[in-house]
């Protein structure tokens, strides 16, 4: 079996992670640990071109924190599932696309990710990575949602 899990460095992603951590799968199940960057663009900085390095200093930022994100989830995928059978990537683009190629590329039965609960206007504005996820990906998809507090 063949999973994939996109992550950010959210809470809905690490409760995504703590779901397929704990529980059993079939042996020789690799698992690919995937976040997406989306790409820097001149809005980030509002095109003021005295802010675009601080715009470019924060993606960095971003990259580093998703990265140490994953490195800490790959050690303990790799606990439970061997060295040989897990891996990490980072990839910049657009997230549903590049999250839905990924899985087709890679070859995932199962993608699981987080969802953020957003919905109304914040879901209308921001859209729905899950939910765009679940209409386009070439495998089944799991979407965990935390429990209300």
């Amino acid at each position: 079996m063949k999973i994939m899990i996109a992550v950010d460095d959210s809470p809905h992603s690490r409760y995504a992670l703590d779901s397929v951590l704990e529980r059993p799968w079939p042996q020789d199940t690799s698992v690919l640990l995937l976040t997406v960057l989306d790409p820097f663009h001149p809005d980030y900085s509002g095109w003021d071109p005295s802010t675009i390095q601080d715009a470019l200093d924060f993606q960095i930022a971003v990259r580093e924190a998703l990265g140490r994100f994953g490195e800490e989830a790959l050690k303990e995928l790799t606990l439970k599932f061997g060295q040989d059978f897990v891996a990490f990537e980072i990839k910049e683009g657009r997230v549903k696309e590049t999250i839905v190629d990924t899985a087709l590329g890679w070859g995932a039965d199962l993608l699981v990710m987080g969802s953020h609960g957003r919905s109304g206007i914040q879901k209308f504005l921001l859209g729905s990575v899950s939910q765009a996820v679940v209409s386009h990906a070439p495998c089944s998809v799991e979407i965990i949602k935390r429990k209300a507090v």
